[in-house]
């Protein structure tokens, strides 16, 4: 049982939005506190919003007040930690618990970038492809470009552009664009005329919203515009979030960590002996480790008599592996003797889109390490070669001494 489930009697949970003229949006919102409830069918949920919409977040408190709670929970039913979350929602919190004795409002974070958030966003894509998933390669030729809300505080702006990295490794699409329709750039209509000149004759837009207004009608009918102008490319356009059930899923999170409070991060050491644990780690340490060698101290043999005679001898062994040796004899007055054996056993952990056509293959003979080249498949490196670009047979950086 979790924390919410059991949460006493006089405890409620408290979902702010912001809020929009259009009404889809309130029925949409709804729907967020209607999932919560059917989750924890014990626990008082209401939800509210900051302007615009009813009922508005006065409303929501006073309902949980007349149910008899005296200890809210909120969190802001917001993608990312902007301006309203950060500022207008706390503020309209602590005036209320001020205006109100013996209430107590803990105030938690927003939505983020869980994995249960980036996997709602990856699974309103598939939806709009007709799939339910996809095999490495399956989308290199299809580009994606997620549209952000956009606001005047930068690392909300790089939250969109983190979560495209993510969908677009994840699914493996052949390019990624973030554009956004607020305040920020590039906006939807500049950013989809540069993607078009990519030449992808397939583009997925998908915005990365809660629920619809008109916003989203926006970014549709420039969507619409676009593809009008260009029939030989397919658009294809996914659904908003709303209430899918990993969006739900994430509300309980938020709630949990607001009921539970601050949890001391684990160090690096900790995460990874867990993660070891469960078999998550693929291990590729002693990356050209320096190994020492106990003949490295030279040797001096000095005889000095009647003027000066020195004979010097130096050995040299060295043992390094990485598929080559080296061995050099040196005859001019002194007597040195160099064994180089280059052994660094390494290697780089296996990338799933090891093929992606403007990925690592365009880098094939251009002396990239050589545990790096064993990772493409045969094909791949006859396709890159046949194009009859120029090789450089320099030695690559890991044979180098």
């Amino acid at each position: 049982m979790t924390h919410i489930d059991r949460l006493p009697s006089d405890a409620g949970i408290l979902i702010c939005g912001h809020g929009s003229r259009a009404k889809i949006a309130e029925q949409e919102f709804s729907l967020l506190a209607k999932g919560l409830k059917q989750k924890h069918p014990t626990v008082k949920v209401e939800y509210g919003f900051l302007e615009y919409s009813a009922p508005n977040i006065h409303m929501a408190l006073d309902r949980l007040l007349e149910q008899g709670v005296k200890h809210i929970y909120a969190v802001p039913g917001m993608l990312f930690a902007a301006t309203h979350a950060q500022n207008d929602i706390p503020s309209v919190l602590s005036t209320y618990q001020e205006k109100h004795p013996g209430l107590t409002i803990e105030y938690g974070k927003e939505l983020g970038l869980t994995t249960e958030m980036v996997s709602a966003f990856e699974a309103r894509i598939l939806e709009a492809l007709g799939k339910d998933h996809v095999h490495d390669g399956d989308l290199y030729d299809t580009m994606l470009v997620v549209v952000g809300r956009g606001t005047s505080v930068t690392e909300a702006n790089a939250e969109a552009a983190k979560l495209t990295r993510l969908v677009s490794e994840n699914l493996g699409f052949g390019w990624a664009e973030t554009v956004y329709s607020g305040v920020t750039y590039p906006s939807v209509g500049r950013g989809l005329e540069m993607a078009l000149k990519l030449g992808y004759k397939k583009i997925v837009v998908a915005p990365y919203f809660l629920f619809g207004g008109r916003l989203i009608d926006r970014i549709n009918a420039y969507v619409d515009k676009v593809a009008a102008e260009n029939p030989d490319v397919e658009f294809i356009t996914a659904d908003y979030l709303k209430d899918q059930s990993y969006v739900i899923d994430t509300f309980s999170l938020r709630i949990e960590e607001t009921i539970r409070g601050p949890v001391l991060e684990k160090g690096l050491m900790e995460s990874f002996k867990e993660r070891l644990a469960r078999g998550e780690v693929d291990i590729h340490h002693h990356h050209a480790e320096f190994q020492p060698d106990e003949t490295d101290e030279p040797t001096h043999s000095h005889d000095h008599s009647d003027g000066h005679s020195h004979d010097h001898s130096h050995s040299h062994s060295h043992s390094h592996d990485h598929g080559h040796s080296h061995s050099h004899d040196h005859n001019h007055g002194h007597s040195h003797s160099h064994d180089h054996s280059h052994s660094h056993g390494h290697s780089h952990a296996p990338y799933k889109h090891i093929a992606h056509p403007h990925g690592p293959r365009t880098m094939i003979d251009e002396n990239v390490c050589c545990c790096f080249m064993s990772q493409f498949p045969q094909h791949v490196i006859d396709e890159e070669r046949a194009k009859g670009k120029p090789t450089n047979n320099n030695t690559p950086s890991c044979k180098k001494n």
